[in-house]
C-alpha cells in the first residue's frame, strides 16, 4: 500500500499500518501507546504463541509436569489445569518453548527437535500474518475501531522475500496495510546484542541459516558433537550473526513496499496524531 499523496494516509477514513524492524527500535511501545488513542492493537507474535502454537506449549508444560510424579497423577486424573499465561508484554510462554539448541544438561534442545520447533514457529508467523485482513475487518464491524496497527516480530523478514510483489505474505501485508520500517541505527544494534548477552532470548532462523551458522560455530570452538555446544554461547553468537543478515533485508522490504520511520523519531512521539505526522513526513519522503 503506497500512496500517490500525503493527504492520502492523512485523510483516509481508516488507517492499517504494519511495523516492523529489529526488537527494542519501539514497535511494541508504539503499539501499546497507540492502542490507548483508539487504535486496534495486532500483536503477530501474541497470535502465533496463542491461536497457532497454544496447544504445542501447554504440551510441553504438561511433558515437564508428568516428569513429577504428584503432579502427574493429578494430570492422568484431570485434577489440576495447566495454561499459558502468554500476554502482548509476556512472550516467554513462547521463548520458552523454542527454546535453543545444545547440551541438554545446560538447558539445550537437541538440534533437530530444536529444527522440529522452528518449523513449527515459520508455519505459525506464516498463518498469524495472513490474519490481518480478517482482524482489520474485526476491528471494525466488532470494535469499532477505523486505525489499525499490526506489530510484528524481528522474525517476519525470515518468512517472505523482501524483492518478491507476488510473495503471499508479502501480498497480503502490502494488499491491507502500509508497512513502515522503524529503522534503528548502528548504536541500536549494538546495544541490542550486549542485552542479548545479558539475557538470551529463543530466536527463528531460516532452515539453511541455521545449519550453516551451527556448522560455522562448531567449527570455529572444535566442537564435533552437538551435545557439546553450550546453549547460551550459541543463541548470542547466532543472535548477533542474525541481526547483521536482517538489517539489509528490513531496508529491502521498505525500499520495495513501505516507508523508513526512524526510531530516533518515533522515540518522542506522544499520540496518535504525531504518529499520523510522522508517517506522513515518511510518505512525503520517499514521493521525492
Amino acid at each position: 500500500m503506497l500512496f500517490s499523496s500525503v493527504d492520502e494516509f492523512v485523510k483516509a477514513p481508516r488507517r492499517a499500518v504494519t511495523v516492523f524492524g529489529m526488537a527494542g527500535v519501539g514497535k511494541t511501545r508504539l503499539s501499546n501507546m497507540l492502542r490507548e488513542n483508539h487504535w486496534f492493537h495486532y500483536s503477530a507474535d501474541y497470535r502465533i504463541g496463542t491461536r497457532y502454537m497454544g496447544e504445542f506449549i501447554v504440551d510441553n508444560f504438561k511433558h515437564e509436569a508428568m516428569k513429577v510424579p504428584f503432579l502427574a497423577q493429578l494430570l492422568r486424573t484431570d485434577s489440576i489445569y495447566i495454561s499459558s499465561n502468554i500476554t502482548f508484554d509476556n512472550l516467554d510462554p513462547l521463548s520458552t518453548y523454542l527454546g535453543t539448541p545444545g547440551d541438554p544438561n545446560r538447558g539445550g534442545l537437541p538440534l533437530a527437535e530444536y529444527q522440529r520447533r522452528q518449523e513449527q514457529h515459520r508455519v505459525a508467523e506464516i498463518a498469524a500474518l495472513g490474519d490481518l485482513p480478517y482482524f482489520i475487518d474485526r476491528a471494525k464491524t466488532l470494535y469499532g475501531y477505523d486505525d489499525f496497527i499490526a506489530d510484528t516480530g524481528g522474525s517476519l523478514i525470515e518468512v517472505i522475500d523482501p524483492t518478491d510483489p507476488q510473495d503471499a505474505v508479502v501480498k497480503t501485508l502490502t494488499d491491507h496495510t502500509a508497512l513502515i520500517y522503524i529503522r534503528g541505527t548502528e548504536d541500536n544494534a549494538v546495544d541490542l546484542v550486549k542485552r542479548f548477552r545479558k539475557s538470551p532470548k529463543p530466536m527463528y532462523y531460516r532452515p539453511e541459516f541455521l545449519v550453516q551458522k551451527w556448522a560455522e560455530y562448531k567449527l570455529i570452538h572444535g566442537i564435533h558433537d552437538d551435545d557439546d555446544v553450550d546453549p547460551a554461547g550459541f543463541g548470542a553468537w547466532g543472535f548477533e550473526a542474525l541481526l547483521r543478515d536482517r538489517l539489509p533485508r528490513y531496508q529491502a522490504l521498505a525500499d520495495n513496499f513501505g516507508y523508513v520511520v526512524e526510531a530516533s523519531d518515533l522515540a518522542i512521539v506522544r499520540d496518535g496524531d504525531e504518529f499520523v505526522d510522522l508517517v506522513a513526513a515518511a510518505i512525503e519522503k520517499r514521493m521525492r
